[in-house]
Parts: C-alpha cells; sequence; structure tokens
C-alpha cells in the first residue's frame, strides 16, 4: 500500500498513515547516457548543507477510559455508561496533547524559502526547521496545495542558507541515476542513491498524478526531501512509497519539479495556486468509443458533460466531443488533459481542437480560474417538454439489454429521484458487451448516435440505423450511479 513519508512520533495518531498526493510528465528527447560516478561523496557534500529536518507539532485529541465499547443495543451499554457516569467520566470532553511529527524539506532560496510536502505541514500549529548544522528556526507557512501535495515556508535566517535549484524532470530519463536526501525516522541528513525507475506513474492520488518512480531507499521522515540528479539539480520531492510492510521496498514516488516549480512560484506570489478552468467532465477513449466515433486511435479526452456558465460552453464545446489538442498540446489521454489546463495561463484565448461528426473542428476558448470548491455535477439531461412514447418498454437484442420509458413504477424499483424521465435500462444480459462495459439496470439512457433520445422509440431507430448501416458499435451516453457516461456498446450482428 501506499505509505505516507513522513513520521510520526510520540502520537499514537499516525502510526500508518496513508499518503494523499500528487505529480509528473512524460516528454520524448534524446540525451547521452551520463556513467555511474565512481562517487556520490564530492555531490551529498555539496547538497546535504541545503536540506533540513522539519518538525511539526499539533494538539490532538486523546481517548479517555478503556480501549472497548459495547455494540449499540447491548444488554451491557446501559451498564457501562452508569459505571462511567458515576465515575465522572461520561460526559468529560476528550484530553487534548501535543502530537508531533517529522518530515523533510530544503531550501530554495538565500533568504529561507523552503519546500516540502502538503501531508508534513497539513493540520500543524508550530512548525520547526533544524538546518544541516543544527540551528532551529521557526517557520512560516507561506501556501499549500493539497492537489500537489506541495507546501512552501518560510524561516528568517541570520545570513544567508546555502539552496538547490530547480533542475527539469522532463529530462531525466527512466535508467537515470538519482539521489536522495532526507530524514528517515529522524535521523537526519541521509543519503542514499538508485535509478529513476519509472515515469508518469498514476498512483490515484490526486487529478494531476504523474510521478516519478525511483529506486533510490527513501522512508517515513523522508516525505518532503529533494530528488537530485547528477548535476545536483532538484528533479523530485519525494512523497510516498509503496510498501506492504512500512519500509523502503524500492518503490518510491517523487512529485515532478515539472510541476512542482510552478506551483511553488504561485504559493510564493499569491499564498495559493491559480489553474486554469476549462469547465468540462470527461472520460477515457476506449477503443470501442473511438471506433464509434469514427477515430482511428484511442486518444484524447471525451467530453461527457459541459458545465453550465463555464469557458467550455461559452466557446461552443458540446457532449460527446472529443478534446485532441489543447493550446497547441496534444491530450494523447484523458490523464493528459487537466494538468495542460491547470497550467495554462488564465485568462488566456486557447485553440482547442475537437473530433465531433467525424471530423477535426477548432475552437477558441477564453480560460477561466478554477476555484478550489468548485465540484464536477452531473449534467442534467432530461427534457420534460417532449412527447411521451408509443411504446413503453422492448429489448434491443443487438445490444442485449432490455429498456422502458420510466414510469412511477420504475422509478420507486429503482429508487430514482422524483421526476426523473427518459429511458430507463431494466435488465443487462450477463454475457453482453453492454454488461463488460459496466452498463446495469437503473442506468438511463441519454443519447444514443449523438442525439439525444427521450423514449423507447428514440433508442430503437438508433439502434436499427446503426445496424442497418453496418456498424460494428454505437456510442451510447448513459447516466450511471458514477455520473454520465459515454459507452462505445459493441453491436450484435445477428440481430
Amino acid at each position: 500500500m501506499l505509505k505516507a513519508l513522513y513520521n510520526p512520533v510520540r502520537s499514537k495518531v499516525g502510526a500508518a498513515l496513508v499518503l494523499v498526493l500528487l505529480g509528473v510528465t512524460s516528454v520524448s528527447h534524446i540525451a547521452n547516457a551520463r556513467p555511474a560516478p565512481d562517487s556520490f561523496a564530492d555531490l551529498a557534500e555539496r547538497l546535504l548543507p541545503s536540506v533540513v529536518n522539519i518538525s511539526t507539532s499539533q494538539m490532538v485529541a486523546d481517548r479517555q477510559g478503556p480501549d472497548f465499547q459495547f455494540p449499540p443495543g447491548s444488554p451491557f451499554e446501559d451498564l457501562f455508561r452508569d459505571f462511567m457516569d458515576r465515575n465522572g467520566q461520561g460526559d468529560q470532553a476528550p484530553h487534548k496533547r501535543r502530537a508531533t511529527a517529522l518530515g523533510s524539506g530544503f531550501i530554495i532560496s538565500a533568504d529561507g524559502y523552503i519546500v516540502t510536502n502538503n501531508h508534513v505541514i497539513d493540520g500543524a500549529d508550530e512548525i520547526t526547521v533544524r538546518l544541516h548544522d543544527g540551528d532551529t528556526l521557526d517557520a512560516e507557512l507561506i501556501g499549500r496545495d493539497p492537489k500537489t501535495d506541495v507546501a512552501l515556508l518560510k524561516v528568517d535566517p541570520k545570513e544567508d542558507l546555502p539552496f538547490v535549484k530547480w533542475g527539469s524532470s522532463d529530462d531525466a530519463r527512466i535508467g537515470d541515476w538519482a539521489m536522495a536526501i532526507g530524514n528517515p525516522f529522524g535521523l537526519g541528513g541521509t543519503v542514499t542513491a538508485g535509478i529513476v525507475s519509472a515515469r508518469n506513474r498514476n498512483i490515484n492520488q490526486g487529478p494531476y498524478d504523474d510521478f516519478i518512480q525511483t529506486d533510490a531507499a527513501i522512508n517515513r521522515g523522508n516525505s518532503g526531501g529533494p530528488l537530485f540528479n547528477l548535476d545536483g539539480d532538484v528533479i523530485g520531492i519525494n512523497s510516498a512509497i509503496y510498501s506492504p510492510s512500512g519500509g523502503s521496498v524500492g518503490i518510491g514516488f517523487a512529485i515532478p519539479s515539472a510541476i512542482a516549480q510552478g506551483v511553488v512560484e504561485q504559493l510564493k506570489e499569491y499564498g495559493r495556486t491559480r489553474r486554469g478552468w476549462l469547465g468540462v467532465h470527461i472520460q477515457t477513449v476506449t477503443d470501442d468509443i473511438a471506433d464509434s466515433v469514427g477515430l482511428d486511435d484511442a486518444k484524447g479526452a471525451m467530453v461527457a458533460g459541459v458545465s453550465d456558465d463555464s469557458p467550455a460552453k461559452e466557446a461552443g464545446i458540446k457532449q460527446g466531443d472529443v478534446i485532441l489538442k489543447f493550446d497547441g498540446k496534444d491530450v494523447d489521454s484523458m490523464r493528459n488533459l487537466p494538468r495542460i489546463v491547470a497550467e495554462t495561463k488564465i485568462g488566456k484565448d486557447v485553440d482547442v481542437v475537437i473530433w465531433r461528426d467525424g471530423e477535426k473542428k477548432t475552437v477558441q476558448v477564453e480560460l477561466g480560474e478554477l476555484e478550489e470548491d468548485v465540484v464536477a455535477a452531473n449534467a442534467n439531461n432530461s427534457d420534460d417538454s417532449k412527447s411521451p412514447a408509443a411504446i413503453d418498454e422492448a429489448s434491443v437484442d443487438a445490444l442485449g439489454l432490455k429498456i422502458a420509458n420510466v414510469n412511477d413504477e420504475l422509478r420507486k424499483r429503482f429508487n430514482l429521484a422524483e421526476g426523473t424521465e427518459g429511458v430507463i435500462v431494466t435488465e443487462v444480459d450477463g454475457d453482453s458487451f453492454a454488461a463488460e462495459k459496466g452498463v446495469r439496470p437503473g442506468d438511463i439512457i441519454i443519447e444514443a448516435s449523438h442525439s439525444s433520445v427521450s423514449n423507447v422509440e428514440d433508442v430503437m431507430d438508433a439502434v436499427n440505423s446503426a445496424v442497418d448501416d453496418d456498424k460494428r458499435t454505437i456510442l451510447m451516453l448513459i447516466e450511471t450511479s458514477a455520473g454520465a457516461r459515454y459507452f462505445g456498446l459493441t453491436l450484435n450482428s445477428d440481430d
């Protein structure tokens, strides 16, 4: 499992905390391989003074009383409560005590700016930095970004501090040497070396996951420490490890400098991050979806929904479009788009290349600013103005589905919201492609072949038309329990 790399001490809490983090970009390039160094000693000697130990403390609630509870409704529950009340412990507020934790960081300027992980300082009311020479300084939190797990601190030193500079994580290749410095288990000033094991790792910790993987040994307490290249430049911030035991097994993850550097600059200037906002809900373009919309390759990001009053809405981007290029950058997969958009300048007029109706189109979007509290809402695609269907239910043998027009009985059976209208999937053949793709009874069909459907006849017409045209798949927009999604459903040619 993924483990946090900061080290909680003198505290029951956080003994095995699961990390929340983000980050790395992959770019093809040509570079000459560098030989293994005879020693890392010179590099370590130069860089050690710029790496710091970070200790934090905060007040936490301490549970009182015995470490057991009777289940609700137990015949002993009342007796236990009476016993606690008689002993004056029943309604006492929980005790507070101070818990501490340790992590790492690195100095990026002579006047005392320090980079670390957000999870190292999250919730702390006191932050102390210990320099390589043993001096300790109180630190001020300048800003933090939970989405990338980056935080920026500031100390006021009596004299200029040694600092390191950012390197290019985009130039780091799999197999390149890397060196980590940090504070594992509170030991301080620990140097380890390894290689860049992989790039572009998505560990499902946030919207901008793009991590560098390394086998340089990192452990609890290394969080926030730097990952260096052989030039002594920071190419990553060590943030997480994969470990069944909690110790290093040679699989560590670092936020790449390509992401971290821009975040740090914004935290320094604004105290927060400012990210571009397009206002679309997207999903992966699968092979079936690519085939159903006429794309040669399964690439890009499919628009499953467009937010109201968003830049995308104003620019005319529609549900069902596939975004292939944004601001001159190819969108190779759905995962690429959020980062590309986030890093684009707010207010910039951006050309967006989309795939619609079997051809490429270019629209121009004036990019907005992402608010931290923006929540992606499911698109509401019901249309109460359409006339009722002539038939109420049907078997769509070509898809292995049974469908029906929503009525009071079906709303009750599938626990649908009052007023829900449209075409509902009532049965799914377990051996069908639709079942394999995740279509379930209770899902609502919104579109078929890019056309809105409001009744069973609309769906049947779209399916029959696709079969008559000898199409292999049909594209459907379906409202599932997880929100609206496009499905490229394979048609049964025997229908």
